[in-house]
Parts: structure tokens; C-alpha cells; sequence
């Protein structure tokens, strides 16, 4: 098997301004082009040079040759969300999409593995770290990819939403993009080309491990990570669709492996109102640094954090974000948990309704303006002389959605020594790592 050639997807605008640096050829055609360009989406066509395109591809034609995108979002809809310019190897697509034009590189994955690791993580996180990261990061994306053969080839598409009257269910996969295989940005895996530095420590850990995936019973695995689960991971069936991975269980982030049943409210209660021995439980900042970019240490708890909502702040904000009016917000009840303590099911009753929304990521999407850390919290109200809460005080544990690898916890065993295969063991028990390609 070749080096995988894969399609990412960068952005999308109505005008798209880059550079090419090197000599770019345009596919079909004999021209070939240097310095800054503009393409624009003009009556739903690609307006390039004064000529119209359903699409376009530009090729590098020098070793050395890349392009550079004008303001460029990164974290999506996150705490951090900003723009900048971003530098890319690899060809150029332009495709056009009813919003704007989609801009796609096309690039070998183990490029596009350089530049993941060091936007996932600091390029000067530990080696074994990097190399565990590089494998999972690998092995997620050719999962994926056949993930999406299989759907197509069955002529069908993943369902990711169950809507009543009386609930909403939804979860949020790389199903959701059409056209490419992978988008850039945090809704899959952080890839910033080369504007992220990268170091020789992340070339070798990617050449080394260069098409190493891990397999679980003959299957290329589905490989899972987040910042930090939070002391016990999740399993995959409580954030995405009802199909248990017998690899992404539930664990215990430290050295012992006595599990809390997390998915009982008392257990779950104390848990995360307490601060368990974990992997993750750390405030070493040398080693946060090697997980955490600069925009990600703006966050300073979040093995244990705490948010407060006076109640005009709450019903505004789940008003705005689930388009339901509630009325005065009088309770948040978990009506289950998963294994980490994470709510995939929560009711909210108001003065006006109650409805329950699920899973774990609606949620934390409906109660913030970007996403809570997790969905694994508990709620303490302030009554007024009404017995209406006039504040709300979340309690919560960890960053993300706990399936899988946990980011903050690999860097602390990294640092302790373990190799990473030890660290891809602990995460994803009873499978091998193998070469693919």
C-alpha cells in the first residue's frame, strides 16, 4: 500500500486570497503560476483570472514549493476562535459550495501528520508522546476514511440526529463534511500546515512510525482523543452513534484500575466534586506546556473547573443557542450519565417547558457560548425568596470528551518514562499496533 494522498478541508469564503510561493501549475492547462491570486464565488461560479470554473487545482511543481491563506478561522465556535494567516504544502483545490469556495489541500498523510502534532499538541512534548500521538492521529483518519467508503458504497448516510417533541438527540462526527476527507480545525484534528512549527523531535516521531496503525481484532481501530478525560475515559457509544467499541472502554487514568460506576448520580456527584488520583490530574506546567499551544493555556483548570450563571445569563444563552424559551430556568437534571461521569441526556425545565437534549457535546453546546470543557458537571443553585434559582454553579471534570486517548495524561506518562506503546496500551487495552504501508 502507497502513502495515503487525503483531501483536507481548510475553509470556506466568498473571496479567497493566497500566495503561492513556488511555481504552481494549474491543472488541465499549460499555465503556471506564482505570487498572490484571488478566486471568488460569482453566481455560483469560480471566478478565477477573469474565467469561470466548477473548480480548480493547483500542483506544486518545486520541492519546496507552498501556499499561504489569507485570515484563516481556527478554533471554530471555541473560547480561542481567531484568525490567521496559514502556510500549507501540497496542492491547492478549489472547489464551489452554496456559502462560498471550499478550499481543500490535497496532501500525503504522513505530511499531514507532521503538522497535526504540532498543532494538537507543542512540538516540544515528549517523543514518546508525539509517537503515540502520530499513531492514533493516523489510525483515526484511515478509519474514517473507510468509514465513509462503506457508507457510500451501501449507498447511505450516518444518521446523527433523533428529534421529538419531547427530546433532541445529536452528535457531531466528520460525517458532517461533504467533499473531503478531514477538516482542519478541532471538529476533527487541529491541522495548521506548516505555519505550525514543527521540530526534528516530530519528524522522527512521525518517521518512525511511519504507517503504524493500531488494530483491534483485524479492524483498523477508530482511535479517540481529547485533553483530558478527567481521571476515567468514556466510551465511544455515549458521545457518538449506539455502536460500542470494545477497544474504547472505560478506564481509570492512573496506575491502579478500581472503576467507579460513574453512571450512577451519587457516585458521579462525588467524583467530580473531588480530586481522584489520575494521569491527568497535574498542574506541572512543563508538562501541560507539551499538550497545551498557547491559546490552549488561556484555560487554566480543567481536570476540576467551575463556571456561575446568574439565571438571566443561563435562559438567555440556552434560549439563544437551543432556540426553545424555557421561560426562568428552574432545574438541570442529568438523566444519564456515561462512564466518566459525562451527562449524554439532560432535562431542562423552565417556567414556559422541560425538554432533554443529549449527547454529550449538544450539551455543552447549549450551556456556553462556545462549549463547556465537558458534559461531566453537577449543578449547585442559589434559591431567591421565590424559590426560583437566581445563580447557577457548574462543577465539572475535564476537557473534551473523554474517548480514547487522554492528551494531558499521555504527556505525564511520557514523562514517567512509559514507551508508547505503553501509552497506546493503557488507552486502547487488547489491541496491536501494525504496519499498514
Amino acid at each position: 500500500m502507497k502513502t495515503p494522498i487525503i483531501r483536507v478541508g481548510i475553509m470556506t469564503k466568498p473571496v479567497v486570497v493566497f500566495s503561492l510561493h513556488g511555481r504552481y501549475k494549474l491543472a488541465g492547462t499549460d499555465l503556471t503560476l506564482t505570487g498572490t491570486q484571488t478566486a471568488s464565488l460569482q453566481q455560483g461560479k469560480l471566478c478565477f483570472q477573469d474565467k469561470h470554473y466548477t473548480s480548480l487545482l493547483l500542483e506544486p511543481q518545486d520541492e519546496q514549493a507552498f501556499f499561504e491563506l489569507e485570515a484563516v478561522t481556527i478554533g471554530v465556535d471555541f473560547h480561542w476562535e481567531r484568525q490567521e494567516n496559514q502556510s500549507f504544502q501540497g496542492a491547492l483545490r478549489l472547489e464551489t459550495a452554496p456559502e462560498g469556495l471550499l478550499v481543500i489541500n490535497e496532501i500525503d498523510i504522513e505530511s499531514y501528520l507532521l503538522s497535526v502534532i504540532s498543532s494538537e499538541m507543542s512540538a516540544q512534548a515528549s517523543k514518546e508522546l508525539l509517537k503515540a500521538h502520530a499513531v492514533i492521529s493516523r489510525s483515526w483518519l484511515l478509519a474514517q476514511i473507510g468509514k465513509s467508503e462503506t457508507l457510500r458504497e451501501a449507498s447511505r448516510q450516518q444518521q446523527s440526529c433523533f428529534r421529538t417533541e419531547e427530546e433532541l438527540m445529536r452528535w457531531y462526527d466528520r460525517e458532517d463534511h461533504i467533499g473531503y476527507d478531514v477538516c482542519a480545525d478541532d471538529h476533527c484534528q487541529r491541522y495548521q500546515g506548516i505555519s505550525r512549527n514543527t521540530t526534528q523531535k516530530v519528524t522522527e516521531a512521525v518517521r518512525e512510525t511511519a504507517g503504524e496503525v493500531i488494530m483491534y481484532q483485524g479492524t483498523l481501530c477508530d482511535a479517540r482523543f481529547s485533553k483530558c478525560c478527567g481521571g476515567v475515559t468514556e466510551t465511544f457509544e455515549h458521545c457518538w452513534e449506539p455502536e460500542p467499541h470494545p477497544y474504547l472502554k472505560a478506564l481509570r487514568d492512573a496506575t491502579e484500575t478500581d472503576l467507579p460506576d460513574l453512571t450512577h448520580e451519587m457516585t458521579a456527584e462525588n467524583w467530580i466534586r473531588t480530586s481522584p488520583d489520575a494521569f491527568c490530574n497535574t498542574a506541572d506546567k512543563s508538562i501541560l506546556s507539551q499538550v497545551l499551544n498557547n491559546y490552549d493555556q488561556e484555560t487554566t483548570r480543567f481536570y476540576r473547573w467551575q463556571i456561575r450563571y446568574t439565571q438571566q445569563e443561563l435562559a438567555a444563552l440556552i434560549q439563544r443557542k437551543s432556540d426553545i424559551d424555557f421561560g426562568l430556568i428552574l432545574d438541570l437534571i442529568p438523566l444519564s450519565r456515561g462512564t466518566s461521569g459525562r451527562i449524554d441526556r439532560l432535562q431542562i425545565i423552565g417556567t414556559s417547558c422541560t425538554y432533554i437534549i443529549g449527547k454529550e457535546l449538544e450539551i455543552r453546546r447549549t450551556l456556553s457560548e462556545s462549549h463547556l470543557y465537558s458534559s461531566a458537571f453537577v449543578v449547585d443553585k442559589v434559591m431567591n425568596s421565590e424559590n426560583i434559582p437566581e445563580e447557577f454553579i457548574f462543577t465539572g471534570a475535564g476537557w473534551g470528551h473523554g474517548v480514547g486517548l487522554c492528551q494531558i495524561g499521555a504527556a505525564v506518562m511520557g514523562s514517567k518514562g512509559y514507551a508508547y506503546t505503553a501509552i497506546l496500551n493503557h488507552y486502547f487495552p487488547d489491541t496491536e499496533i501494525i504496519r499498514k504501508y
